[in-house]
Order: C-alpha cells, then structure tokens, then sequence
C-alpha cells in the first residue's frame, strides 16, 4: 500500500508536507484547570503524532467567553501561548507541520463556563438542544443571549488577535472553526440567526461574520497560513438550514477571493452517516479552487478512492489517530489498527491519550 497517493509529499501554500494524510482536531478536555494551559502531556500526545502530513489541534477557544466545555486549552493568555509553545517545539523537532483551531462556541456553553456566569452569546437567544460537558458531566446548555451589533468588532478582533498568538506560539498556521454548530456556523444558519440586522436574513448577511473573520485572520498572518473548516449539512450541536448549498456555494465563491490556504469539510454527518442529506461537494472543490481537505469517516479505502478521482487533495482522519499515533506507517503497512478506548475520549490523564502503543514498541515488547 506504500505508493497509494496518501502517502505523497504535498506543497501547502509555503509548508512542505510529507504526506497528504491530516489528523483531525479533535477536543480532548485536558487542559490545565483554571489556566487552561495545554496539558504537560500535550507536547507528547502531538509529538507522537506528528508523521501526519498535518496536524490540527484540538479547538482552542479564542477568549473566555469562547468557551464551552471543561478544560478546553485556551490561545488568548500568554501562559497558553507559552505552554502551546512546547507542542509546536516538540512537533518540529520530530519533523512534523502543526495548525491551531480557533474556536469560539457561541451558545454552546454553559453559565457556570463564562466570565461572571454570564448566559452564553449567539445571533439569537435561541437554545440549543444539545449538551455540553462541565464538572465532569453532560449537562444541557444554557440560554444565550443575542450579541449586540457593537460587539461583533470585538468578537472579530478575538480571532484576529488568537491567530497572532498562534503564529507566536510557533504554529505554522490556523484553522478557523466555521463547523458543526459553533458561532460562525450559528450565524450562518436560518435555523439559528433571526437577526434583523446586518449580520441576519439574507444569505449575505448570514455569511457576513464568518467571511470577516477570515478575512481578518488572512490579514493578520497571511491567507497562505490560515484555512477554515465548514460542515454544510451536518447537524451537530442541534444547526440547519433550509438551503444549505446555496449557502455554502456563496461562503466558498468568498472564501476563494480570500486565497485561504485550504477549505476543510466534514462531509455528512459528523461522527456519522456521509449521506445524511444530498449535497455536492464537488461544487465547493470547484469553487475554492485551492486545496480541499475531505473529512468525515474516511478509511484507507476510502481515502486512496477519493484522492484517486481527484476529489480531494488531503484526507483527514480523526479517531483513529487517537488510537493509533503510528497511523500513516500502519496504513503504509497494512497493519491492524489499535481500538480507540471510547471512555478516556474527554478529561483523564495519559491514559487512552499517549499511551496507546505502536507497532515499533509491540514489536520490540515480542
């Protein structure tokens, strides 16, 4: 399996990588409490995965009020900056390419999460039906309430100022989270933006705050290291919409005036179905027109039959790079993949985090 197209080297904007495979981000919830430093074990856990072509960490929210979930790392102190700094160190030294994702949750979050147990922000004060994670376990999201028109500025100088920081902290570039529910995918959404205002109604409007704060992070580090996420229909974190091609196709046609280095999409259902509902993706890789980074239950098989018609330019791949820190040899190999421990995905220690073993270690163990 070694000449499938996966493992060829691929030239990402300025940044070599050596193969096309990306790791997923994926939040693991072991950040430094109160700080919200990235883990001491951190370094490692990344470190270990760093033969990806790519990796992209976990979403880190880009201020307090950003957050949703317990002990989610944080990109806006200069000790997260710091304690990022030994993550992106450790992933050089062993040869690997490292992206941030900037994450602002919107009205998935919980009072006991914001500054001054204040009610979370969204377009709208719509609650979500879905739960979030605090002290341990899942609890129903709070209420939001609607941000004023005179903070949006703020909210986009946020991002701006944590791509900044990531650049910093040594990341080769940032992923902007625009995906699976969050608040630039709230303000997207006619299931969840009533606005009335500039940033509400029509589709435009919708878009409005996504494509600003990409337009702000490019600004500020360069579009040739800083892409964005989306999942057009995917119905995480209770988000819709009536017409979500129209509405991805006007985002992508904007997103590709903006030279982003790469559009990376959860394509169906996230963690489930592919096919959940009718869309073509196909439209936004023409679109971009630059590099398209498929997502979302992608197997081996899967990926050498997509990369061979084309239809994408990298693959990324999420739980099983929890489990298999030697992913891209395995698959080179053909070798079994370890199981992921489903029960260590959110909080713990090293458990079920760096300790999975790879195939060197069972080999030398024999």
């Amino acid at each position: 399996m070694s000449n499938s197209k996966l493992f060829e080297p691929y030239q990402l904007g300025p940044i070599n990588l050596a193969n096309r495979t990306v790791m997923a981000p994926l939040t693991r919830n072991r950040a430094v409490p109160g700080s919200l430093v990235p883990s001491p074990l951190a370094a490692e856990y990344y470190g270990q995965r760093a033969s990806a072509g790519l990796l992209i960490t976990e979403a880190s929210q880009i201020s307090q009020q950003g957050q949703g979930y317990q002990d989610t790392p944080g990109i806006y102190s200069k000790e997260q900056i710091a304690g990022w700094r030994t993550v992106t160190d450790e992933v050089h030294q062993r040869g690997g390419k490292i992206f941030i994702q900037l994450w602002h949750v919107g009205r998935i979050s919980h009072t006991e999460l914001q500054p001054s147990n204040a009610a979370p922000v969204a377009p709208s004060a719509l609650r979500a039906n879905t739960k979030t994670f605090v002290g341990g376990r899942f609890v129903e999201v709070s209420t939001p309430r609607a941000l004023e028109a005179s903070e949006i500025p703020g909210i986009i100088d946020a991002y701006r100022q944590a791509a900044a920081n990531a650049i910093a902290a040594g990341f080769d570039g940032v992923e902007i989270h625009g995906a699976n529910g969050y608040l630039l995918d709230q303000f997207a959404r006619d299931s969840s933006n009533q606005r009335t205002d500039a940033y509400g109604g029509s589709i435009e409007n919708r878009a409005r705050l996504m494509l600003e704060v990409a337009a702000a992070v490019a600004n500020e580090i360069g579009p040739e290291r800083t892409g964005i996420r989306i999942s057009p229909v995917s119905p995480a974190n209770d988000i819709a919409d009536s017409n979500p091609q129209a509405l991805f196709d006007y985002i992508v046609d904007q997103l590709a005036a903006l030279k982003l280095v790469y559009l990376h999409v959860v394509e169906g259902s996230t963690g489930g179905p592919r096919d959940n509902l009718p869309f073509d993706y196909g439209s936004l890789r023409k679109r971009f027109g630059g590099t398209y980074i498929a997502n979302n239950g992608y197997d081996l098989a899967l990926a050498n039959e997509v990369l061979g018609r084309n239809a994408a330019d990298l693959i990324a791949f999420g739980k099983p790079f929890i489990s298999n820190p030697d992913l891209v040899e395995r698959f080179k190999r053909g070798a079994p993949l370890n199981a992921p421990d489903q029960s260590t995905f959110y909080g713990g220690g090293a458990k079920g985090y760096t300790d999975y073993p790879t195939l060197e270690s069972l080999q030398a163990a024999q």
